[in-house]
């Protein structure tokens, strides 16, 4: 099919006018040339020479091999003399000079840069894959307890070229409705029937990597930037093989910069960067793409900013087919319909599937959408073509007024309470029109009708491109994977620096602490009671090592949401995860360790060898890196703060009861001797013990008995004397801290989020109908009742005058160029807010209108704030001001175990 325009313009005649009009351009540059001047002979002999010398540089470049040619292209400066650039050596300038080219204006020249980069492969003869998602008959309910239908009955096709606007009222199933088409359905719920893509069903392809679902809500990582969400971009770029070699061999010479722009998504490095750079400037993000995204305790973008880049995570990919739930949440009308214009651009230039759900948006952003499929009670009133929707109910008697909003029109005319108003037969009695005569109706209009043809006519699957849908699971190699995983965990490490470096200070104290503590100024080594300070004073030591590890369980468990999101939409594997997050504390932890162990080795007395002393060092080494894997998976396991704290305690006790420390070996009964052996704690304090009594200072013999002093005090406490367990020790920290890590990749891989899908009944019909009759008599026996007690309440007027407020300039903005010390969110604003007066504040995505909000509350606990805040004429403070104040945020905080 030959996607249109909203004018009915097809894409082929749009493509040859384009030829047309630079053919008579060029005929006309052609026919001033013979008016002009002896003088503008020299401008355009200079003209000629820089075409020449163009075209020999073309030539130099066609000349090169395959591999080095997709390497190399031309790049134009800004006063447009080319060079030759490698692709991998483009820098930040180079790289925003070439998008600014192509997308100066994203709402204007983005459809000229996919209409090039269609012409392109046009030319050549190439074909873009699609995707035609089918649905039928399909049937969702839960597997257990009590029968809950989420969708009844369900199909339809989703066609490619085509922008499909998903509607419908609260819980009637939209989101359930995307991720079946997804492939990414709670695999608790039973589905009956099959979803196809290309005549082709899920389990022969990788739904994951051929349909994006973008969720409606934000979960992200606080500390990460804009510019970051495409560090896990997975871009294949194996036709640009075939395209380079179909227009060398027609002598075809591509633009310059869409040359640049489609090598770069096909270079190893490159393309993460150009799409990233690409998708932020294309959602309007480009002004904050250096700012964190924030959290709740992290100052970062706005609400509308975050939900952009919700959607700009899964655009960077390489998918098809985007299923898209609530993306306009937060969003201005403008920026909505820019987001939809450029979705609608893409899908018809490039042969794309799409399928949006709104809220009922704005009219000019509903005359995007080509399709329209509206749900009600999980039934399907109607798919079809947006021309025809208001057709279908006016059969039904229902009829759009002039001056309202289609979008809004289909939200109310299925809702109880509003469809009367739109009923338009007045000489027949008016009865409410239910969600299943809308569906059977509907299965009689000509659009159902047709539709229910196309589902009857299998489809071709010798017709799918091969490039359609996607067999491999991951995008880019295994070494790629890590790399990149890499990558994210190092950033991410030096974003939350305070935490070690709060740790490197805290060890330190207590360092001190310690040193004090077990002071020896007489190290007395004549009796076996002397070998106990010692004891106790080493197993202090390991027990804070492995107490300062508790800090990877908040760590984990903190980004534990965004890893199920992302592992789940295959962006990387568990191992790819697991890896990084344990090899790269490493070095940290010898960092850490080394500050212990040589402030406080010879301060508390222990053996003065050099030897000794590196031993002890490398085995508080692996005791750090054995506590670090257990806390890891404890987090990966318990999934949440109560649940990894409570079994994380319950642990650490068994560890220190059976630890062989606390409780003899010889005390400890015969059915938990299996606990001793397993304990890592025992094999610590062994070999710690070992390699400190094993020393020169406890060889003399015991005044009580025939072997050394060390060998019996260590033999007196339950251990084994003999000074090869400090390698059997170190073994099985080693072996610990590899199980350990296994078990928390294994955690990571199969453990899903704690929570069961939930279903909400609307309220039957029956029990919902009230006559007129009686709603008139209650609301008059409503209005007829006597007030009861009012509180007293003082009204207060708000004012607010040249209110700054500035945060210290983050250092990526310093590093791109910005040389302010502070950026200032708020400039220089003033208003009022008087009783009795309802006010509405609005503003575009990104104005500050939370920032406004949260400082007129007081909410920031960072910044500058500058300006006056007063209260019916007094100076605002906080501390009273928090007693009458109720400020609804935007982010929803509540408890997830207690009820509505």
């Amino acid at each position: 099919m030959e996607p249109t325009n909203s004018r009915g313009t097809s894409l082929r005649e749009r493509i040859i006018r384009g030829n047309s009009l630079k053919g008579s351009l060029s005929l006309k540059g052609n026919s001033n040339s013979r008016w002009t001047s002896n003088d503008g002979e020299i401008f355009n002999r200079s003209t000629r020479d820089e075409d020449d010398e163009e075209a020999l540089k073309w030539a130099a470049l066609e000349k090169l091999p395959t591999f080095d040619h997709l390497r190399k292209g031309l790049l134009f400066g800004s006063q447009g003399v080319s060079a030759e650039i490698d692709i991998h050596d483009i820098g930040f300038q180079a790289r925003n000079k070439l998008l600014e080219r192509l997308v100066k204006v994203a709402d204007e020249d983005n459809e000229k840069l996919l209409l090039k980069f269609r012409q392109r492969i046009d030319r050549v003869g190439m074909d873009l894959p699609e995707i035609e998602d089918m649905l039928n008959s399909l049937h969702i309910l839960p597997s257990q307890k009590r029968k809950l239908t989420i969708l009844d009955d369900v199909s339809g096709i989703i066609k490619p070229c085509r922008l499909t606007l998903l509607l419908g009222p609260p819980c009637c199933g939209k989101t359930t409705f995307l991720l079946a088409l997804a492939g990414k359905l709670n695999s608790a719920l039973k589905v009956t029937e099959k979803v196809t893509y290309n005549g082709h069903e899920m389990n022969e392809f990788v739904p994951q990597r051929t349909a994006a679902y973008i969720s409606q809500y934000d979960l992200h990582i606080g500390e990460m930037t804009q510019r970051n969400l495409g560090i896990l971009c997975q871009m294949p770029g194996k036709k640009l093989v075939e395209l380079s070699r179909r227009e060398k061999a027609a002598k075809i010479r591509p633009d310059p910069d869409i040359d640049i722009f489609m090598k770069a998504l096909a270079t190893e490095g490159q393309e993460a960067v150009f799409v990233t750079d690409y998708v932020l400037k294309l959602l309007g993000l480009d002004i904050c793409a250096d700012t964190m995204v924030g959290d709740e305790m992290i100052r970062g973008i706005s609400g509308g900013q975050k939900k952009r880049v919700t959607t700009g995570e899964m655009l960077v990919g390489p998918s098809k087919a985007l299923f898209m739930d609530e993306i306009s949440t937060g969003l201005d009308s403008a920026t909505t319909y820019s987001i939809v214009k450029s979705l609608r651009q893409s899908v018809q230039i490039l042969n794309g599937t799409a399928v949006i759900s709104l809220l009922p948006p704005a009219p000019e952003t509903f005359n995007l959408f080509d399709d329209i499929i509206l749900l009600l009670d999980e039934k399907v009133v109607y798919q079809g073509p947006r021309e025809d929707v208001l057709g279908f109910f006016e059969s039904m008697g229902c009829r759009c007024p002039d001056r309202k909003g289609v979008a809004d029109f289909l939200q109310e005319v299925t809702s109880k309470k509003d469809q009367q108003q739109y009923w338009v037969r007045r000489s027949e009695t008016y009865l409410f029109i239910t969600s299943k005569e809308f569906a059977e109706a509907y299965q009689s209009f000509h659009v159902g009708r047709k539709l229910a043809d196309e589902l009857a006519a299998s489809y071709d699957k010798s017709k799918s491109h091969p490039a359609a849908l996607s067999t491999q699971k991951y995008g880019i190699g295994k070494k790629q994977l890590l790399k990149v995983c890499t990558e994210r965990e190092l950033l991410l490490m030096k974003r939350n620096s305070f935490i070690y470096i709060f740790k490197f200070i805290q060890n330190m104290i207590m360092a001190v602490i310690t040193m004090t503590l077990f002071f020896r100024t007489k190290m007395p080594h004549d009796a076996i009671e002397d070998g106990g300070k010692y004891a106790g004073a080493l197993f202090f030591i390991v027990i804070l090592i492995m107490f300062s590890g508790m800090i990877e369980i908040g760590l984990v468990i903190y980004k534990l949401p965004i890893f199920y999101k992302q592992r789940n939409l295959l962006f990387f594997p568990s191992w790819a995860y697991a890896i990084p997050s344990w090899i790269l504390k490493i070095p940290i932890a010898f960092v850490e360790v080394g500050l212990w162990v040589f402030l406080t080795y010879y301060v508390n007395g222990f053996d003065p060898s050099l030897v000794r002393l590196f031993k002890h060092f490398l085995l508080l080494i692996l005791v750090t890196q054995m506590t670090s894997g257990m806390c890891l998976f404890i987090g990966a396991a318990g999934r949440t703060m109560g649940v990894a704290n409570t079994y994380g305690t319950f642990a650490l006790l068994l560890l220190f009861g059976l630890g062989g420390f606390v409780l003899s070996r010889d005390d400890v009964k015969k059915w938990w001797i299996w606990g001793y052996w397993s304990s890592p704690l025992m094999y610590s304090m062994n070999s710690v013990l070992v390699n400190e009594f094993d020393g020169k200072r406890w060889k003399h013999i015991a005044p009580t008995g025939t072997d050394s002093l060390g060998v019996a005090f260590v033999r007196s406490r339950g251990f084994f004397p003999n000074a090869y367990w400090y390698w059997i020790g170190v073994g099985a920290l080693i072996g610990f801290t590899i199980i350990f890590n296994i078990f928390y990749n294994l955690a990571l891989a199969y453990l899903n989020p704690f929570g069961k899908p939930q279903g909400m009944i609307s309220e039957d019909s029956d029990d919902a109908k009230t006559t007129n009759t009686e709603k008139e008599v209650s609301t008059s026996e409503g209005q007829n009742k006597k007030k009861g007690m009012v509180l007293p309440f003082e009204p207060h007027s708000i004012t607010f005058d040249e209110v700054t407020y500035s945060v210290d300039m983050p250092q990526e903005m310093k590093n791109q160029g910005a040389t302010e010390d502070r950026l200032v969110l708020l400039n220089g604003v003033s208003g009022a807010f008087r009783p009795g007066v309802l006010t509405a504040l609005m503003g575009v995505s990104g104005a500050g209108k939370t920032t406004l909000m949260d400082v007129l509350a007081g909410r920031k606990t960072g910044g500058y704030i500058e300006g006056s805040i007063k209260i019916s004429g007094y100076p605002k403070k906080q501390e009273t001001f928090a007693r009458l104040c109720g400020y609804c945020e935007q982010n929803d905080i509540h408890s997830p175990y207690v009820t509505v």
